[in-house]
């Protein structure tokens, strides 16, 4: 996970929405619990919202199978 986390804090500084939204749905697909899925699920749901990036609709459908819009 240090690469992701690496990878996360240049986006975030680089102010790169697009690249979170990648970023934070792949730490999704590896998260060690649900909890910490829904977490990143959320947080790429966020910035793409934000974006208005069409990977909200999916990601919003994500979140609502697991309960958690």
């Amino acid at each position: 996970m240090n690469d992701l986390d690496a990878r996360m804090c240049a986006a975030h500084e680089a102010g790169d929405g697009a690249a979170l939204i990648t970023l934070f749905t792949e730490a999704a697909l590896i998260a060690a619990s649900d909890t910490a899925r829904g977490f990143y699920l959320t947080h790429a749901f966020v910035h793409a919202l934000e974006a208005g990036d069409a990977r909200a609709n999916d990601l919003r459908a994500e979140l609502h199978a697991m309960g958690r819009i």
